[in-house]
């Protein structure tokens, strides 16, 4: 697997059988790369204060690689307004690198504030709203909504309230 963990809020620490422990702070971003097999664990840093965080699992287009794991903070200011490239298959611009052909994006808008991405024929993407609540194509959504897009041109994103959302683009 392909797990990215999308930390919210707190601390979250992160520990696996290659003997690595890490922190992840709010707006950081962790991809780990399951490869050939790994256990870990993440878990609230903190005995006071909560973590809130989203852990996401995609298939790995190859199997039998090595595990590996990289992290990254993307802070609010680099996704204020507009989708900011996070993850994706050639680390372009400054993003994780992940063993599979998806790109993942963060936007962080204002209310009015809205953003546009284009499909290709047959292409495939989901948004989840982290925080908030738009409207999607004219469709609401709100804070741990989500909605798969398919046979669309593009996928229109319009924030009615303060609003962090995640794009996929599963190419």
């Amino acid at each position: 697997m392909e797990i990215i963990s999308y930390v919210l809020e707190g601390n979250l620490k992160h520990r696996d059988s290659r003997g690595t422990t890490t922190l992840i702070s709010a707006s950081g971003v962790q991809r780990m790369s399951a490869g050939t097999g790994i256990i870990h664990s993440e878990y609230n840093a903190s005995d006071i204060e909560p973590v809130h965080f989203l852990q996401i699992w995609i298939e790995p287009a190859v199997l039998g690689s090595r595990p590996d794991y990289k992290q990254k903070t993307f802070g609010e200011e680099e996704k204020q307004g507009h989708l900011c490239l996070i993850v994706s298959p050639d680390g372009r611009s400054g993003s994780l690198h992940i063993r599979q052909d998806a790109y993942l994006y963060a936007a962080v808008l204002m209310e009015g504030d809205g953003i546009k991405y284009p499909l290709a024929p047959g292409q495939k993407a989901f948004a989840q709203v982290v925080r908030g609540a738009v409207t999607s194509n004219g469709i609401r959504l709100a804070a741990g909504d989500g909605a798969a897009i398919r046979e669309e041109e593009a996928i229109g994103l319009t924030a009615l309230e303060p609003s962090e959302i995640l794009l996929f683009d599963l190419a």
